[in-house]
C-alpha cells in the first residue's frame, strides 16, 4: 500500500495542476471528483482488487458518458487493467479484458479532435474507418499490454506456488518414509538382537545349570560345560559388536557389519545345541546351491529361534528334528519336536518369557523375503515350525 500510494500521490498531483484540463463549469467539480476518486482507489487495489476494479470501471463509463476528460487518470485506468488480471477473478480479469478492447474506440467517439467556433459550429477531422481501426488499436494497446502483463504475473505468482507446495510435499514425504525406514531397521536391528540374546544366553544358562550340578562329581564335565559358556559368550559378544557397529557408523555400506549366518552354518549351530542337551536330528534334500543373503539369514535365524523356543519350552527328554528342502523354486524349513508344545497364549505373543516376540519376528523374516510361515501343534504331540521361502528357478 505504501508504493501504491505514492503512484497514486503522483496521479492526483498531475490531475489536479490547472491546466489539466479544459473543462469548465460543473464539469470542472466532476473533474475533481474523478481525479480525487481514481487515486483513493488505487490505493486500495491489492486489498480489494475486485471491488476497486468494477468502481474504477464505473467511473470511467461515467467519465465518458459525461465527456469529462481527465488527461492523468488514464494512468489510473492503465493500473487497473493490471490489477483486474492480477490479482481478481476469472470474471475480473474477462472484464478488464474486454473494457481494454473497447478503451480506445470509446475514448475515440466520445473525445473526437476538432473544436467549437465562436458560432457554435463543429470543426472536426473526418476520418476513415480503417483510420478509425488503426487509431483505436492503437490507443487501446497500453491497456491491454497491461492486462497481459498482468495475466504474466498471476501465472509466474500460481507457478511459484505450485513449487512451494510441490516442495513442501517432497520434504513431507521424505519425512515419512525417513520414519518408515528408521522404523524398519528399528525392527530388524531388534529381531537381531532378540536371536542373538536368547539363543546365546540360553545356551549360557543351560551349561551353567549344568556345571553346578556336576562340579563336585564331575570337575572335567563342569569344566567342559564353562568352556562352552565362555566360547558361546564370545560369539554373542562378537554378534552383539557388529550390531553396535551398524548403529554407530554412517556409511551406507554397513552390511559388512550384519551377522550373516547361513544355511552351511546349521551344523555349527545344531552341534552348539546338542552340547545344551537338546537331541537335534538334520537331514538335507534336493540340490543344495547358493541362496541369496536374505533367505540365508531368514533360513538360519528361524533354526536358532525354533530350537531355542524347544530348549525352553519342550521340557524333558525332548527331542528335535531340522529339515531343509531344497526344491526347483522354494526352500522349505522343517523344525519340529516331540515335547509339551506350548500355550495358545505363548502362540499369541501374550507369554511373559519371550516366545511371543520370537514368533513375531520369525513372521516378519518371512514376510521380508515374500514367504509363508507355519507355526502350530504337531499331530501326535510337540511342536511344529514350517517356513516356506520362494526362490529363483535353478539353472
Amino acid at each position: 500500500m505504501v508504493v501504491d500510494s505514492a503512484w497514486a500521490s503522483l496521479v492526483l498531483f498531475f490531475s489536479v495542476l490547472p491546466d489539466s484540463t479544459s473543462a469548465e463549469g460543473w464539469r470542472l467539480g466532476v473533474h475533481y471528483v474523478i481525479a480525487l476518486v481514481i487515486p483513493l482507489l488505487m490505493v486500495f487495489r491489492r486489498k480489494l482488487p475486485d471491488l476497486t476494479v468494477y468502481l474504477a470501471g464505473g467511473v470511467g463509463l461515467l467519465q465518458v458518458a459525461l465527456g469529462v476528460p481527465v488527461a492523468a487518470s488514464s494512468i489510473g485506468y492503465l493500473v487497473f487493467a493490471y490489477t483486474g488480471a492480477a490479482f481478481g477473478t476469472a470474471w475480473t480479469s474477462r472484464l478488464c479484458l474486454a473494457g481494454s478492447l473497447l478503451a480506445g474506440p470509446l475514448t475515440l467517439v466520445r473525445f473526437p479532435s476538432g473544436y467549437t467556433d465562436d458560432e457554435g459550429i463543429w470543426h472536426g477531422q473526418h476520418r476513415s474507418t480503417a483510420e478509425f481501426l488503426l487509431i483505436s488499436a492503437l490507443m487501446s494497446t497500453p491497456f491491454i499490454l497491461c492486462w497481459a502483463w498482468g495475466r504474466l504475473t498471476r501465472v509466474r505468482r500460481a507457478y511459484l506456488v505450485e513449487l512451494e507446495d510441490r516442495a513442501a510435499r517432497l520434504e513431507r514425504e521424505r519425512d515419512a518414509q525417513a520414519k518408515v525406514a528408521v522404523a524398519a531397521e528399528r525392527a530388524r536391528i531388534a529381531r537381531e538382537l532378540h536371536d542373538v540374546v536368547a539363543h546365546n544366553v540360553s545356551v549360557m544358562i543351560v551349561q551353567a545349570d549344568g556345571a553346578a550340578y556336576v562340579l563336585e562329581n564331575s570337575p572335567q564335565q563342569a569344566k567342559e560345560a564353562l568352556g562352552t559358556i565362555a566360547s558361546t559368550g564370545r560369539q554373542a559378544l562378537v554378534e552383539m559388536r557388529r550390531l553396535l557397529g551398524v548403529l554407530r557408523t554412517s556409511d551406507t555400506n554397513a552390511e559388512e557389519y550384519v551377522p550373516q549366518p547361513g544355511v552351511e552354518e546349521l551344523p555349527e549351530l545344531l552341534d552348539q545345541v546338542r552340547t545344551a542337551g537338546l537331541p537335534v536330528d538334520f537331514a538335507t534334500s534336493g540340490t543344495p546351491r547358493e541362496l541369496p543373503r536374505g533367505v540365508e539369514l531368514t533360513v538360519y535365524r528361524i533354526v536358532q529361534e525354533a530350537l531355542t523356543n524347544v530348549r525352553k519350552h519342550g521340557g524333558p527328554d525332548v527331542h528335535a528334528r531340522v529339515a531343509v528342502d531344497f526344491g526347483e523354486r522354494e526352500l522349505a524349513v522343517l523344525i519340529e519336536d516331540d515335547g509339551r508344545g506350548t500355550t495358545d497364549e505363548q502362540l499369541a505373543g501374550g507369554g511373559t518369557d519371550g516366545l511371543g516376540h520370537g514368533l513375531i519376528g520369525m513372521r516378519e523374516r518371512v514376510g521380508m523375503v515374500s514367504g509363508s510361515l507355519d507355526i502350530g501343534p504337531r499331530p501326535g504331540g510337540g511342536f511344529r515350525i514350517r517356513a516356506v521361502l520362494p526362490l529363483k528357478a535353478a539353472h
